[in-house]
């Protein structure tokens, strides 16, 4: 087996076990490791060149990618005011890591395998409650309901351990489909209003009812840039104006 290869398939960053489960003798490892072909991190993990710095640096505090490291490693939405550096998950007794890390010390809510160099999303949901400003967090939380297939119900259910996260549960609705929709909808509803999200009237979905007349639409130039969005957009707004709403 080429193990350099096989490092790569499993993204640059491989646990030791999984190579020798999949066939490769100790020495064979061993001679790859001398070689240069593969590098050793710490005691059990072997990575090459192609390893993303993030799980590299997960491997080396014998920790997890965490909080808004893992959020953006997913794709999920991501606030402009949240921080670029790395968030790292350690157990409550590990060896402190490089100072430059963001580190979580806690136990974690749901175990993954020690094969596995990211937290669980609800760790992940758990760390950005406690470590961001909660109208980011809420669009994370959103972003987490899209990116992972859940739903609100379901992280209702989970029994955090953070206040900070059990209002966020009561709070996500998981009906955003942008993180400018989460934040407007947050701050209208501090405001009393009653609104409704995703109602379709016309034919068509819109972003935010408020009260019973008033429409907006949050999706932006990305989703509404064509010639055919902006003439169906248009045509949809005339007919709500005709039946007596403003949009």
């Amino acid at each position: 087996m080429d193990i350099r290869h096989f490092v790569d398939r499993h993204g640059g960053i491989v646990h030791r076990d999984l190579v020798l489960d999949a066939g490769v003798s100790a020495r064979a490892l061993r001679a790859a490791v001398t070689r240069g072909e593969i590098e050793r991190v710490r005691r059990y993990w072997l990575a090459t060149e192609h390893a993303p710095i993030e799980l590299r640096r997960a491997a080396e505090a014998s920790g997890r990618v965490a909080c808004v490291s893992f959020a953006r490693q997913r794709g999920w939405w991501m606030p402009d005011d949240v921080d670029t550096g790395l968030h790292l998950h350690v157990g409550p007794h590990a060896e402190a890591p490089a100072a430059d890390a963001v580190v979580h010390w806690s136990r974690p809510l749901v175990a993954v395998g020690r094969h596995v160099l990211t937290e669980s999303v609800d760790d992940a949901l758990e760390h950005i409650a406690d470590c961001v400003p909660h109208e980011a967090a809420l669009v994370l939380w959103e972003a987490a309901i899209r990116a992972e297939q859940r739903t609100a119900a379901d992280l209702r259910r989970v029994q955090w351990r953070s206040a900070a996260a059990s209002r966020l549960s009561m709070e996500v609705t998981g009906l955003s489909d942008s993180g400018l929709e989460t934040r407007f909808v947050g701050r209208i509803r501090g405001w009393g209003l009653a609104l409704q999200q995703q109602v379709w009237l016309a034919g068509h979905p819109v972003d935010v009812l408020i009260g019973d007349r008033l429409v907006v639409q949050l999706d932006g130039f990305a989703h509404h840039s064509s010639s055919a969005d902006r003439t169906r957009d248009l045509a949809h707004d005339r007919e709500l104006i005709a039946r007596g709403g403003a949009a």
